[in-house]
């Protein structure tokens, strides 16, 4: 164990401010603690208070937490939703009094959690608009998820639940390589350690000191129990995505999040929310899709023309994937596996980075007064209800659609730095370029397209939510 070290300028932990809210141990127990209250109390207000009156418990899961803090830490700091959730929070002391066992194989796969977010929550949501988004909804999805992963934390060892069950675990570990953010620890200074310290105090069961040589964090949800054990650790700024410009083994969960949720969010929003705002919203071929399939048959409440979008941009978003990937190989002379799981980790900005639009713009929408007012009716505060900082009328909140933009061009380049990483010729990899990054082509095709539907063609006239715009 270190008890003192001379850290980098670029550490985190030697940083006035930042190094106190990351490493004070009683800092970081206060505010586990406070989330886990708030979790708690916005979790039984939903059952207490169930109408649609209730904007506290909804504001908080779907504001607040997700996409706000979600996107906005993932794309920066990393992993540390993760670090101050109330279920990683709560199961590091159950799991401590609990069985041990170790999780079985077809159980320990993270592409269950992934599943569950792609089926059970978007594919849903699609189908069914705001179906979680009530107050009495939101209260039982997560009454469900917190039991789910108590039972887990105490039948099995290692967190398990984290690793491979939560529904978001997939995509936070995958997306936190895009941030400027790593925890490992200084070599020199772990070189002749006996007593590893920092591993011993994972609940994980990782080895932080390996980190730095691994190019991976591993499972690491930066819950910070590694650097209160030993000053070794070091939580460094680093240039952004860097640990995708060099080899790490990869994680096929990863790759397919990425492809997921391009598909699920980036591509679905782009198609039903944004071009569903348009005055040609009736020609693109998922209205029209649905429109034939409504002639026909009753869907009843079903959102017909976001389920087809969601359809469509799963089928286009995962074609564009393999198909051009498997070109790409055959250019390349190199394994379709290969060129796949190396390569595919370049569509990783396309949500986290081109998500930072829209938070911007709903932040000042809806997000920031919608928060406020929030706590405001929670907690009984003697306040008035604020309005939103802005509305769809200010065309200066656009500005945050620039993310869009960085998103591609950010894309382009890591995929520039993991082509090196495939052992063929230049002039291979360049004709393979375009093919291989079919989706981020796409992805930017599609941005620039609905900046051109909406100049020429202009937005729908009442511009209902895109989600009601279907025949009854």
């Amino acid at each position: 164990m270190v008890d003192f070290i001379k850290r980098d300028k670029n550490d985190i932990y030697g940083m006035p401010i930042l190094g106190f809210i990351f490493k004070n141990e009683k800092f970081l127990l206060v505010l586990k603690i406070a989330i886990l209250a708030l979790f708690l109390y916005a979790t039984i207000f939903g059952f207490f208070n169930s109408s649609n009156d209730n904007i506290f418990t909804t504001g908080l899961f779907w504001g607040l937490f997700w996409p706000f803090f979600m996107v906005l830490s993932l794309s920066t700091f990393g992993r540390i939703f993760c670090g101050i959730c109330p279920h990683g929070f709560i199961g590091k002391y159950i799991t401590k009094f609990g069985l041990k066992k170790k999780i079985p194989k077809f159980l320990a796969n993270p592409f269950i959690g992934l599943l569950l977010v792609f089926l059970a929550w978007w594919f849903i949501y699609y189908m069914f608009p705001g179906i979680y988004k009530t107050p009495i909804a939101t209260a039982l999805v997560f009454t469900v998820l917190t039991f789910v992963a108590i039972v887990f934390y105490f039948v099995y060892d290692e967190m398990s639940y984290c690793k491979s069950i939560c529904p978001i675990s997939a995509l936070t570990r995958a997306y936190s390589k895009v941030s400027f953010t790593y925890l490992g620890t200084y070599k020199e200074e772990c070189k002749d350690c006996k007593t590893f310290d920092c591993a011993n105090a994972c609940s994980y069961n990782l080895k932080p000191f390996t980190f730095d040589k691994k190019n991976s964090m591993d499972d690491c949800t930066l819950c910070m129990d590694c650097g209160q054990a030993c000053e070794a650790v070091s939580f460094k700024i680093k240039k952004p995505s860097f640990s995708l410009f060099n080899k790490f083994k990869v994680q096929k969960s990863e790759v397919w999040a990425f492809i997921l949720i391009t598909a699920a969010i980036s591509i679905t929003m782009g198609f039903h929310h944004a071009l569903g705002r348009s005055a040609i919203v009736e020609e693109f071929i998922w209205t029209k899709t649905a429109r034939y399939f409504e002639s026909f048959i009753n869907f009843g409440p079903v959102d017909t023309v976001g389920l087809f979008a969601f359809l469509y941009s799963v089928v286009i978003v995962i074609s564009l994937s393999v198909f051009g990937m498997f070109i790409a190989s055959k250019i390349m002379n190199v394994t379709y596996e290969k060129t796949m799981y190396t390569l595919a980790y370049a569509f990783a900005p396309l949500f986290i980075i081109g998500g930072l639009s829209h938070m911007g713009e709903f932040f000042f929408y809806h997000y920031a007064s919608d928060t406020i007012n929030a706590f405001i009716q929670a907690f009984g505060l003697n306040y008035e209800y604020i309005k939103p900082l802005a509305t769809r009328r200010d065309t200066w909140v656009h500005i945050f659609k620039a993310f869009n933009h960085i998103a591609y061009v950010w894309a382009f380049i890591i995929m520039i730095g993991r082509l090196r990483l495939i052992n063929s010729s230049i002039l291979r990899k360049t004709i393979a370029f375009p093919f291989a990054s079919a989706l981020i082509i796409f992805y930017m095709g599609l941005n620039f397209y609905t900046g051109y539907v909406f100049k020429t063609y202009g937005a729908m006239k009442k511009a209902p939510h895109s989600h009601e715009i279907k025949k009854g």
